[in-house]
């Protein structure tokens, strides 16, 4: 106890990267003293902080009992350890909940929502009483599980088990990579700490081995997590499914683990987060805490997800010390915290200023560029900044992404990711940009390993953090394990970007585990999230400068491994059109060929077959099926006239297609999984060919018997 007090009130290592400071430290704090400015020293607690742990607790019952559904058991075992956590340890201003320089707080546990809505009342959020009234309700700023933008404070979406836990690896690797880019000596402007509350079911999730891996072998710096360990899940103890040795786990992964015996010592937990504070490396502080505490549903399940009911809440407060008959009482001297709160904000955004102005006069440039980056904000028609390819010769298109991508690196600052150990395959490394590596957070190239899942989620944390526009690579065939990380991205309105290579059969040899089918159209369901599938050089070059210079959506780049023509009159705004007429016919179509990516130029070869049997048809061109939906439908009548006959082209799955069809339509597409063998062979056998192409336009014309 005596060292993790001393320990707390040290000045704490810097984020690495600062001049002359020493590499591969952690973050520049002032002391942890410092953030202890509320409630009393460092380590002494008394009755007031007990009385403030039970009203959140309370408001916490009262939230669900008035929602007659919701998760009361984690709020009652959690609570003191949020507490400690809110009053002593994070520094953050109520007032201004997007102060760049803020702890970052992540409740992964997010059915425990109950509780970070009481504390972002009682600590000054913009977040009234009345909200808590209507937990879970049409419209209120407190659903059901926590969502970024719809309530003041809340960092990252969570309910999804694991998912949490891993945005946090990505905060906190944000945090240390713009720390050691611009941090110098005296002017520390990036010096905060990412901290998460996670659930036994967090860390059954596979997810949560992936993040925890990926953290521990970086020794990711400024990141510390709660385990809430109650041993409580929703089928009973979790000794029926869960009897892994979890501190051992996670030091195995390189993680420093401690332990607070019982989940109600304040001064234990207080203690183990300033120990947790001196740490060079992330933290796991497992605190064993009751299910359900002061209810008379503790330590059982019935506590995890459903209402305790008018008689069990009742006693509940009476444990508390609630008085008889009260709900969402909150006394003056609680309420009193929120302006305290707020004020402490002013002060920490005020310090925060000088250090930015500091780093202003001995580094106009750097300043400059700190303050873009934090900004965030559109970098404007990124077109320009691409050299268009030539129309001649052929190129994969995950290859003119490679080289895209080193033309946008040395525009936006703010580029940064790498691959699921595929980065040759998807040609994701920015060159001469350093890697990101233990003790080294400066680099721009991050090295995920073979872990999708956990890439995707740290991905979203990155981005969530705020200064980082993050892209991450794989196989379009991958992205199955990507899927929930991806449609929360769509889902926070997170602008990362996706770089799925090997996206048909055109894949080859590799077979049918690696050649995707139903990919592009499944992708294509997730609301808000834009698949692009370029037909070709510039059309990627298109792609990419509109996934870089989104600000509300994902983006999923899905480029072909083999290589395809490069074409000539793409117009500028192709993805933004989302399907556009690339070659029309010489005189007033018969007919269309509706295709996106390598199989564009199948429809053009067929396009010409059928010229020379007198036949005129137009190419359309499909890289973006979500902005095409967009447009009026006056403007996609003109593109696609429903009385003509359309056919679509595609080596997948066509469901991305059939809502723009007319009534005569044909398909030349794949119904079932591909096959072992080279590109052009699985073409052919499978009959994508122009010959095909042409053959599908002249049934549906019944001209059928011509030998194309």
């Amino acid at each position: 106890m005596d060292r993790s007090r001393e320990g707390a009130n040290r000045v704490l290592k810097q984020f690495n990267g600062a001049a002359g400071a020493p590499r591969g430290t952690a973050g520049l704090r002032t002391p942890a003293s410092a953030a202890r400015t509320a409630l009393g020293d460092a380590g002494r607690f008394g009755e007031e902080d007990t009385r403030v742990v039970n009203v959140l607790r309370a408001l916490a019952v009262d939230e669900v009992e008035q929602a007659r559904s919701g998760h009361p058991g984690l709020p009652l075992g959690a609570a003191p350890m949020a507490y400690v956590l809110f009053s002593r340890h994070l520094r953050f201003a109520p007032q201004r909940p997007d102060w760049p320089d803020r702890d970052r707080f992540v409740l992964s546990a997010g059915h425990g929502s109950a509780l970070v809505y009481a504390l972002l009342h009682v600590f000054g959020y913009d977040l009234r009483l009345d909200e808590l009234r209507h937990f879970r309700q049409w419209e209120s700023r407190t659903p059901g599980h926590p969502e970024r933008g719809v309530t003041p404070g809340i960092e990252v979406t969570t309910g999804p088990l694991g998912q949490g836990i891993s945005n946090a690896v990505g905060m906190a690797l944000g945090a240390a990579h713009l720390a050691a880019r611009y941090n110098r000596p005296g002017n520390e402007v990036v010096s905060h700490r990412t901290y998460a509350i996670c659930s036994d079911g967090d860390l059954m999730e596979g997810i949560s081995h992936e993040a925890g891996s990926f953290a521990g072998h970086l020794q990711v710096p400024g990141l510390i997590v709660l385990y809430d360990d109650n041993r409580i899940s929703i089928e009973g103890s979790t000794d029926i499914a869960f009897t892994d040795d979890t501190t051992e786990r996670f030091r195995a992964y390189g993680w420093e683990v401690l332990q607070v015996d019982d989940g109600n010592d304040l001064a234990a937990i207080d203690a183990a987060v300033s120990e947790a504070e001196t740490k060079d490396r992330p933290v796991m502080i497992r605190v064993r805490t009751h299910i359900g505490y002061g209810s008379p549903k503790v330590d059982t399940p019935a506590a995890h997800g459903s209402a305790l009911g008018p008689e069990a809440a009742a006693a509940t407060h009476r444990f508390l010390g609630i008085p008889d008959g009260e709900t969402f009482w909150v006394p003056d001297d609680v309420k009193a915290l929120a302006e305290r709160y707020r004020e402490r904000g002013n002060d920490l955004v005020k310090a925060w200023q000088q250090r930015v102005d500091g780093l202003g006069a001995a580094d106009p440039a750097l300043q400059r560029e700190f303050l873009q980056v934090i900004a965030g904000g559109s970098p404007g028609d990124l077109r320009g900044a691409i050299p268009p390819f030539p129309a001649e010769g052929e190129m994969a298109t995950r290859s003119a992404s490679g080289k895209v991508l080193q033309h946008l690196a040395k525009r936006l600052p703010d580029l940064l990711g790498g691959s699921a150990d595929l980065a040759p395959s998807n040609d994701t490394n920015l060159s001469g940009l350093g890697d990101i590596a233990v003790g080294e957070f400066a680099g721009r190239n991050i090295h995920f390993g073979v872990r999708e899942h956990a890439m995707a989620a740290v991905m979203n944390g990155m981005a969530a953090h705020g200064g980082l526009r993050p892209f991450g690579g794989t196989f379009l065939i991958f992205s199955d394990y990507m899927r929930p990380s991806m449609r929360l991205a769509a889902l926070m309105r997170l602008p990362v970007t996706y770089v799925l290579t090997h996206d048909s059969i055109g894949l080859g040899e590799d077979g049918p585990t690696h050649q995707p089918i139903e990919h592009l159209a499944s992708l294509d369901l997730i609301p808000n999230l834009y698949v692009v599938r370029p037909a070709d050089a510039n059309e990627t070059r298109l792609g990419w400068a509109f996934a870089a210079a989104a600000q509300d959506h994902p983006t999923a780049l899905a480029l072909s491994r083999q290589k395809l023509p490069v074409l000539a009159d793409v117009p500028e705004d192709a993805i933004e059109q989302g399907a556009y007429v690339l070659r029309d016919a010489d005189q007033k179509p018969d007919a269309v060929l509706f295709a996106s990516g390598s199989e564009v130029s199948i429809a053009l070869a067929a396009q010409d077959l059928l010229r020379s049997h007198g036949v005129q048809a137009r190419v359309v061109s499909a890289p973006c099926f979500k902005n095409f939906a967009a447009r009026p439908e006056a403007e996609r009548a003109a593109v696609l006239p429903a009385d003509l006959p359309q056919v679509v082209v595609v080596a997948a799955e066509p469901g991305q297609f059939l809502p723009f069809l007319g009534p005569r339509r044909g398909f030349v597409a794949l119904e079932d999984f591909g096959a072992s063998a080279p590109a052009e062979v699985l073409y052919r056998e499978f009959g994508l060919t122009p010959e095909a192409a042409a053959q599908a336009v002249l049934r549906l014309l019944k001209k059928e018997d011509r030998d194309v």
